[in-house]
């Protein structure tokens, strides 16, 4: 199902829940309840349940924004580094550097159509993609550097080896969920609570209240679902994207 029909339906459900409590609620009412009587104890609760929620809402989208963020840079830094890697090799003789430049190019393919499609459906890296990255480590290091102008290079090579080895293992750790299970039951807790909160106040049928009180209710719906969007950074909607390999090498996904 399209993440934008999920959305969809998922703000049309909590609207439909707020206006049939109301309209249930209304119904039950006695006849001579009087909605301005509202304890103003309540209507302060309500106010800073509202508040503290909103600011819970705020920290976990910045949480996994940033998480999407930082995947992301692992994506720039892996790619970056097999560039300079790809790059640094001209100086070494011809058979060496294009068997290095073969093998990245042959990497870098596999990561953009493979191993992402493996990230995004089983959140884990490809085994394949491990020992393609391994051929090109030994490519580097197995290379005995024959003039000085090659062992100059030797070690900048190594180092990127390093990079790209470092972003990789730091891409693999953020394929996964990032927020806790735990959190999630705070914030849907959170949201059925600060809803819920609408009908202390004794809203009734009119078409103001309900129209606020069903786009109140939406926004807690989308806020939850950006979090669940940005939560994963490689499988759903605003994911990180293999725009840095494919700059940097192009042609490798066609």
């Amino acid at each position: 199902m399209p993440e934008w029909l999920v959305l969809t339906l998922a703000m049309l459900a909590a609207c439909a829940v707020v206006v049939i409590i109301t309209f249930v609620r209304h119904r039950a009412a006695p006849e001579d309840e009087d909605p301005s009587e509202t304890p103003d104890v309540i209507e302060y609760m309500t106010m800073w349940i509202g508040v503290v929620y909103a600011i819970v809402l705020g920290l976990a989208i910045a949480g996994v924004w940033e998480g999407r963020s930082a995947a992301q840079d692992h994506v720039q830094a892996e790619a970056t580094a097999l560039h300079e890697i790809s790059e640094r090799v001209r100086v070494y003789p011809a058979e060496e550097r294009d068997r290095i430049r073969d093998d990245i190019r042959t990497y870098v393919s596999h990561v953009v159509t493979t191993e992402w499609d493996t990230m995004a459906d089983k959140g884990e890296m490809s085994p394949r993609g491990t020992e393609l990255f391994e051929r090109i480590r030994r490519d580097v290091t197995d290379y005995e550097p024959v003039t000085d102008f090659e062992a100059q290079a030797y070690q900048p090579l190594l180092d990127q080896v390093t990079a790209a080895n470092q972003a990789r293992i730091a891409r693999a750790e953020s394929t996964g969920e990032t927020m806790p299970g735990v959190v999630w039951f705070g914030l849907i807790a959170g949201a059925v609570v600060t809803i819920g909160m609408i009908f202390a106040l004794q809203i009734r049928r009119t078409t103001r209240e309900l129209v606020l009180a069903g786009l109140f209710s939406a926004l807690i719906a989308f806020l939850l679902f950006l979090i669940w969007d940005f939560d994963s950074p490689y499988s759903r909607g605003v994911t990180a994207s293999t725009d840095p390999f494919l700059s940097l090498f192009p042609g490798v996904g066609d």
